[in-house]
């Protein structure tokens, strides 16, 4: 367990995980479906059916406890505010130093789904970030799958390596770089999953910078970085596609290998540089 009490800046956390879900239209069991044949097997399902369904079917938040442990702040809030604050306080000196004004993100703790400004979060697509409300939002049961059918060593270090790549995420769209990628619309299939790659790449990059900015204060035990660094390596295209259906389609990819994705996790670590995670020159 590393020592997060080192860190004292706190983010901004909304903990839905009281807040039981509703849905009409395709359900819950029918968007695991669609996500798991387009994105980890690579199928033909074509995702704007399941962005039309969500669109039909908006998820409500019943106020009503369904889980009363999750009333007050418990230990894994106060972990998720830490490392978001702590992923703050970086990015607000990189800004800084470059003469911009950073905006700090949110991030939403839910089970099951939530509503976002980007259509229905749900535990079956995993932590994502939705630049419209500039929020993250993160089912931490993602981590039992992380562990359970992925097989990544699990552990506290790892959690925190997929918040900090979610900011990743975060500082792509303050610094424009999302709004560059999602205006490529023109492109071919492929062309457009090689840009997701290299805009995952860069995301993990940034969480290495995350992770160096902290590993002089005590935080991190000897060894404890491998944690991050498996969990980049697990959810690397090629694993993922490996463990579900034990076929490797590199031209569905839109994550990157796992090779990849821990090579610019360390890149990162190693540099705690921005420029030395360029991924990629969007025109």
């Amino acid at each position: 367990m590393a020592m997060w009490d080192k860190l004292t800046s706190r983010g901004n956390v909304e903990d839905r995980r009281s807040m039981a879900p509703s849905m009409g239209g395709i359900g819950l069991a029918g968007i695991a479906i669609y996500v798991l044949a387009n994105v980890l097997l690579g199928g033909e399902i074509d995702i704007g059916q399941v962005l039309n369904q969500l669109e039909q079917a908006p998820v409500s938040q019943q106020q009503n406890s369904v889980n009363p442990e999750f009333e007050g702040e418990d230990s894994y809030e106060v972990f998720a505010s830490t490392v978001l604050g702590s992923n703050n306080d970086l990015w607000q000196k990189v800004f800084a130093k470059n003469n911009k004004q950073y905006t700090e993100p949110r991030l939403v703790l839910f089970r099951t789904a939530t509503q976002s400004s980007c259509g229905t979060a749900t535990s079956q697509v995993g932590p994502h970030y939705c630049p419209t409300d500039q929020t993250i939002y993160l089912d931490e049961t993602f981590f039992e799958e992380l562990t359970n059918r992925l097989g990544a060593q699990g552990g506290d270090v790892a959690e925190a390596y997929v918040i900090a790549h979610e900011v990743g995420h975060h500082v792509q769209n303050e610094l424009g770089t999302l709004e560059k990628v999602h205006n490529n619309s023109s492109l071919s299939t492929a062309e457009r999953n090689e840009l997701s790659i290299l805009t995952e790449l860069q995301a993990d990059c940034y969480a290495g910078i995350w992770a160096n900015s902290i590993r002089d204060l005590g935080v991190f035990a000897p060894g404890e970085i491998s944690e991050a660094m498996d969990a980049a390596a697990a959810v690397g295209d090629d694993r993922i596609q490996e463990k579900i259906s034990g076929q490797v389609n590199p031209e569905s990819w839109t994550h990157g290998s796992a090779d990849d994705r821990l090579k610019w996790f360390t890149v990162g670590y190693d540099s705690g540089d921005l420029d030395a995670c360029n991924t990629f020159d969007i025109k």
